[in-house]
């Protein structure tokens, strides 16, 4: 307001200064004209000798009588040595058949004037008035212009804070835990609708912090819980010797379990925080899923699941280890979560230099309400099943984060009873 005010200030009072500049010459010129007809008609009546008469009556007129070479024949100045005026601008003009009028500074007396000639009982008639410059005009404006200026900024100060108090005060008065009752004018209701979005965004991730440190305590506690039981059997010497390697075995099992678990926990962290220190390299797509097929196939023979690859061979550039977890989760949860007989089918093209990998597989499905978050930490979206199918909860918020990784982009289809399709574009 403050700085709009003083623009506005800046601008009236150079408007004012033309206009008022404007109007002084349109004033003088008019003025000077009547003087003229005056001292015209008077001259025509009573000669060249009753000028002095005429100049006394006009104290703030100068005039001035020249003939046709410029030689001046009579100034009110007195005592002044005259140079020939024949080159003015007011004098050619008359010569030239017009009325001459002309603003500039005298080189006689050395101020502005504003000087008007004509012809007059056979010469030159010039009167000439002072006139003030447009920047003399501005200085007498300006003291009235400062204080109007003072006046209109305080109060503009005054109306400013009342302003900005009115404004802020509902703000500060805001209930950030309800936002939306606060509906105080319409133009907060952008910032009260971002905010109310903010609360449900923490309320959704405090609710996924703690079902994570829900899912992980009990995920690491059931196989230290194994550890710890079987260790306690055979430190008591309850177990018989023969007893001792299976025993060991499962112990061994346990702790590999627990250490695959952490491991991809620590992966996902690294995931999150994008601290992968390795280099990306070229990773062709055929052979990297044949490596994990021949890793899988114990699995699918004991599920009886078909695996079938087919499509090209297509490259991409990726971090090797990264890409290769993340479609062993896909294709593990494929054969995992597929019917008995059923089959997996893994068609690789490349459309418009991108290569799209797409898993089908003939399982349980997901449902549809759950699709959007099949990618959490720990969720399940079919928990009457985990504890038959096992795993860790996160292999697919694994997939997700390397996606995220790598720029790729992941989509999933899926329909209860049918199977899940999940496709990957690189």
């Amino acid at each position: 307001m403050l700085c709009l005010i003083a623009g506005a200030l800046l601008i009236s009072y150079g408007t004012f200064t033309y206009l008022i500049y404007r109007q002084s010459v349109t004033v003088s010129r008019n003025e000077v004209r009547q003087e003229a007809q005056y001292i015209k008609r008077l001259l025509a009546s009573t000669g060249k000798n009753n000028l002095q008469a005429i100049d006394t009556a006009l104290s703030n007129t100068r005039i001035t009588l020249i003939d046709f070479q410029g030689n001046v024949l009579y100034d009110t100045n007195t005592g002044i040595e005259f140079e020939n005026h024949l080159q003015r601008p007011e004098v050619q003009q008359v010569l030239s058949g017009k009325i001459g009028e002309d603003i500039r500074t005298s080189d006689t007396l050395g101020m502005k004037m504003f000087y008007y000639a004509e012809l007059a009982d056979g010469k030159i008639l010039r009167i000439a008035k002072k006139f003030h410059t447009v920047w003399v005009t501005a200085l007498r404006i300006l003291p009235v212009i400062l204080i109007v200026g003072i006046v209109m900024l305080a109060l503009a100060t005054v109306l400013a804070k009342i302003l900005v108090d009115k404004i802020i005060g509902p703000i500060n008065r805001i209930d950030l835990e309800n936002p939306l009752n606060c509906k105080n004018y319409d133009e907060i209701m952008p910032l009260l609708e971002s905010i109310e979005r903010q609360n449900r965004e923490k309320e959704k991730v405090d609710t996924m912090r703690k079902e994570f440190s829900a899912n992980v305590s009990h995920e690491l506690k059931t196989p230290l819980t194994s550890i710890s039981g079987y260790a306690e059997l055979i430190k008591d010497g309850i177990v018989q010797k023969q007893d001792i390697e299976k025993f060991a075995e499962r112990i061994y099992n346990e702790a590999q379990r627990l250490i695959a678990l952490i491991g991809k926990i620590m992966l996902l962290s690294r995931l999150d925080e994008e601290k992968i220190d390795i280099q990306k390299e070229e990773v062709g797509l055929r052979d990297l899923f044949s490596e994990i097929c021949q890793r899988l196939a114990p699995l699918a023979q004991k599920k009886n699941v078909h695996i079938e690859l087919e499509g090209a061979n297509p490259h991409v550039n990726a971090i090797r280890c990264i890409l290769d977890e993340m479609l062993y989760n896909l294709c593990e949860n494929a054969i995992k979560y597929n019917r008995e007989n059923g089959s997996v089918t893994i068609s690789l093209s490349e459309q418009n230099g991108r290569a799209a990998v797409r898993i089908q597989d003939t399982g349980m499905g997901i449902a549809e309400e759950n699709l959007d978050r099949i990618f959490e930490r720990f969720y399940r979206a079919d928990k009457s099943h985990n504890g038959k199918i096992g795993g860790s909860g996160l292999g697919l918020s694994i997939v997700k984060h390397g996606a995220m990784l790598h720029g790729m982009r992941i989509h999933v289809e899926s329909e209860l009873g049918k199977g899940t399709v999940f496709t990957l574009e690189c």
